[in-house]
C-alpha cells in the first residue's frame, strides 16, 4: 500500500554487524577463558559475570531465525541497559552509579573498534604482524 514500507530483512550492512559482533564476542570469551582469574574475587566474579552475560548474548544472536540475528542484536543493549539501570539505582547516591555505568558503556563502545578476530595466541603488550 501506498505509505507502507516492506521488511525485506537485514541489509547486508545489519548482517555484517552482527557477524562482526560474533567475531568479537567469541574473541574476547577466547581470550577470558586462556586468561587466569583475578586475584581479587570480588573482580574475578564480575569477570565470569561480564562472560556469561557475553556468551548469552552471543548463542540468542547466532541462535536467532534466519535473518534476525541483527533484530536479536539491536535489541540487547536496551536489554542489558535496562538491567544496569536496575541495579545501579539501588546504589548509593553518594557512590555516583550513573557516572560509574556511563563510563562502563563508553569502555564498551570503544572497546569495539579494538577486538581482533580470535586467532589463537595472544600479542601480548607489544602484538605482531601477520
Amino acid at each position: 500500500m501506498c505509505g507502507e514500507l516492506e521488511d525485506d530483512g537485514p541489509t547486508r550492512i545489519e548482517e555484517l554487524r552482527a557477524n562482526a559482533f560474533l567475531v568479537h564476542a567469541r574473541a574476547l570469551l577466547a581470550a577470558s577463558e586462556r586468561a587466569a582469574p583475578h586475584a581479587d574475587p570480588l573482580i574475578a566474579s564480575i569477570d565470569k559475570l561480564f562472560a556469561d552475560a557475553l556468551a548469552r548474548a552471543m548463542r540468542d544472536c547466532d541462535g536467532a531465525p534466519e535473518g534476525r540475528g541483527y533484530d536479536m542484536l539491536s535489541m540487547q543493549p536496551l536489554a542489558f541497559a535496562r538491567l544496569a539501570g536496575l541495579l545501579a539505582a539501588h546504589l548509593s547516591p553518594g557512590e555516583d552509579p550513573l557516572r560509574r555505568v556511563i563510563e562502563a558503556l563508553m569502555h564498551g563502545y570503544a572497546e569495539a573498534d579494538r577486538i581482533e578476530a580470535d586467532h589463537g595466541h595472544d600479542h601480548g603488550p607489544f602484538g605482531h604482524s601477520h
